[in-house]
């Protein structure tokens, strides 16, 4: 058994084969937390997972991209499905809070900093700091773990969370910092999570040598960062294997540990049964 801890089946890149990624992954023992980016896309996964018993469940945010005039995000020549336009959204955190409370959410997420597209632009930094403390208010209100984007700004979200009052638990998704930022976010208990970017850039290696086995979470990001073998296709959770093979493979240690530890990870910070 396998937890993409980090998909998006709820986008509509999948809208004529939804169900037929989610059966593909249940019947092959993958359980998938599908992450909303906006209102519309966490609505849609925590109606995607009230059609199923066990195994697909939702965390429900405003991605800190959708703060600020629209933009168009074009790294085609990168990541072929990192190509769309930005939907400007002002963080509504009673509707937020009515979606939260359905059972099947786990998580506040994804939420936190994203400096990559934002030109240096200070008034959106602190728009993006603003919406966060309100995630973070959120997630203490309903006593659920967060789900932490976090690009080009690892600085800035240690300061936010050490300057937090109350204490937090989750996961820090996509992990992509230094090995001593990562030990930072190790010292305050939280998880690191990896993708299929371990599978094809050597630049986590370190990382994940040092991070301990229990403090680990696998993921997909799907449709992005694929890994290898499919790499330029779109993703999927069924491949969140390759990712639980690669950290086997840095760490030296059979494959069939990985997947136990990573899965009682899972179910220990998001409560899953």
């Amino acid at each position: 058994m396998l937890i993409d801890t980090h998909a998006h089946v709820n986008f509509n890149v999948y809208k004529d084969d939804t169900d037929e990624v989610i059966r593909r992954s249940l019947e092959n023992g993958v359980w998938v937390i599908n992450v909303g980016s906006q209102y519309n896309t966490s609505k849609r996964a925590v109606e995607m997972a009230e059609k199923y018993e066990k195994g697909i469940y939702a965390a429900v945010a405003l991605h800190p991209i959708h703060l600020g005039p629209p933009k168009f995000i074009d790294k085609e020549e990168v990541e072929p499905l990192l190509k769309f336009k930005t939907r400007e959204e002002e963080f509504d955190k009673e509707k937020y809070k009515k979606l939260a409370l359905n059972p099947r959410v786990v998580a506040i997420g994804e939420t936190g900093l994203d400096y990559y597209y934002i030109d240096e632009d200070e008034k959106i930094k602190e728009l993006q700091k603003k919406v966060f403390k309100q995630h973070l208010e959120l997630a203490k209100e309903l006593n659920k773990p967060i789900i932490f984007h976090c690009r080009k700004a690892y600085n800035d979200l240690l300061y936010e969370i050490q300057n937090t009052r109350y204490e937090i638990r989750g996961v820090l998704h996509c992990f992509m910092g230094k090995k001593g930022q990562a030990q930072q976010f190790l010292d305050m208990g939280f998880y690191l999570g990896f993708n299929g970017l371990t599978t094809y850039c050597r630049d986590y290696d370190t990382v994940i040598k040092s991070t301990p086995l229990e403090k680990i979470l696998i993921e997909t990001d799907c449709p992005y960062l694929t890994p290898e073998p499919h790499r330029g296709k779109r993703n999927e959770p069924l491949y969140v294997k390759y990712v639980a093979e690669k950290i086997a493979e840095i760490k030296q240690i059979p494959f069939s540990r990985v997947a136990s530890q990573t899965t009682k990870n899972a179910k220990k910070l998001f409560n899953l049964v």
